[in-house]
Order: C-alpha cells, then structure tokens, then sequence
C-alpha cells in the first residue's frame, strides 16, 4: 500500500510563520525531506522518531540532482509512510514543485498541497510596506533571476519588467541582476528606479537595505554573498518602514 506525501510551505524561515496545518503535517510525519532553507527550529516540529533527509540545492554548492531528490520522495511513499516534503516560502513559487508532483503521479502515489506564506510578503511586511499601491503600483510580479543555468532567462518580457507603475520581486536574482538592469534601462526604466535588497528575510541575519537599481547593480557587482535574498524595484521600494 503506498504512502501519502504532503508538500508543506515552511515559509521563510520564521517558525512562527508556520501555518497551524503545516505543523500538524510535519508533526504526523514519518519522513521529513527539507530543503536549506526549512532547516533549524522548523525542525523541531518534527517528531523525534521521524527521519530527517536534508534534500536542499543551493546556487554554487554541491546539491542533490532533481531527479534524486523526485525518487527519494517516491521511494519513501511506496514504503508506504506519511512523508513531508518541506519546501522553503510557498511550495508553488519557484520551487521546482512540478517536477516531484509529476514523479508521484507518475506512480500513482496521492499527494495534497500546503501553502504558505512566500518570503516576498514576509520581506514587505519586515520594511513595512506594501506590495500594491492605489495610485502607482497597481500590480506585482514575482520573477525568477536564474534560469536552469543559473543565468537570466532569455525569454524574460522587458516591457513588462520595465513598467514603472509595477512592483516587481525578484527571486535568486542577486547575480544576475546587474545584466537585468541594463536591460531595464535599455527598455526605458530610469536609472533612479527605487530598489531593495532583503537579506536572510525572517531569519536572526535578516537585513534590508535601500538603493536605486543602478546603485544596487553596482554594490551587487562588487560583492559577494550566498546569503539568500530578495530584490524589490519600482514605486513602492522608495517607502520607508
């Protein structure tokens, strides 16, 4: 008899952000496959008896490759055992989610979805702002900054990443986002563009700090951090919290 997998949003890194039905998933579990970023006190949910199997891939280390990480998750619900599958922010936003919903299908194993709360809210919510605005920012868009290579993608669309009157987030983009500038200035985005960069978002080493996007591709170029962040541009990165 196969098991049961629940992919659960552990949110960004903040416990208290767990929703109620996240912790009682994690509690029931009797594997638990965690990315990074869903380690430490979120853990400590988990039941004592429970196996833990960190399954994270970061940028520029040495990760699980996707399809192991998809037939470790099979290979534990076939076994026929409540598995977690912890997934950092909300499971549905770039977080390769797809892929292992169509593994366990594939085989026939039945899964549900948890979401949570991704960390461009929990970013916002910490500078004190919000993602909309009335007048100037009547829409938001989440993007990724890296493709499969780990470069920006080629078929991202400029003119709607070059709209001033939208807020846009970008998601692993700290690399890329000196190349993504120039193309937004080439698209007719003002260099004095409001941006931010939110570092380590709910975590003790969280850190947000205000630039111009011209000014924050420049200050991105001539550093270098594997901590995970977040950028925000456009009219509502210019708001103080």
């Amino acid at each position: 008899m196969s098991g049961f997998v629940s992919f659960v949003s552990s949110g960004p890194g903040d416990p208290e952000l767990l929703t109620v039905k996240a912790v009682d998933r994690i509690r029931a579990a009797e594997v638990v496959l965690f990315d990074d970023l869903s380690a430490g006190p979120i853990l400590e949910h988990a039941n004592p008896d429970a196996d833990l199997i960190g399954v994270g891939k970061r940028a520029g280390r040495a990760s699980p490759k996707q399809h192991h990480v998809s037939q470790v998750l099979v290979d534990h619900a076939k076994a026929g055992l409540r598995v977690v599958r912890l997934k950092s922010g909300d499971s549905g936003m770039f977080g390769r989610l797809e892929e292992e919903i169509t593994a366990l299908q594939n085989v026939g194993i039945p899964f549900e979805i948890i979401p949570g709360v991704t960390s461009a809210s929990a970013a916002a919510a910490t500078a004190g702002i919000p993602l909309t605005r009335r007048l100037t920012a009547r829409r938001v868009q989440f993007i990724t900054g890296a493709d499969v290579t780990g470069d920006l993608p080629p078929d991202v669309n400029m003119a709607a990443l070059a709209d001033p009157m939208a807020t846009t987030v970008v998601y692993m983009g700290k690399r890329t986002f000196p190349g993504l500038v120039q193309k937004l200035i080439e698209h007719g985005l003002p260099s004095s563009t409001p941006a931010m960069l939110a570092e380590a978002v709910s975590t003790p080493a969280e850190k947000v700090t205000r630039h111009t996007i011209a000014t924050l591709a420049a200050h991105l170029e001539s550093t270098t951090s594997t901590t995970p962040a977040l950028i925000f541009y456009g009219p509502l990165a210019e708001l103080e919290g």
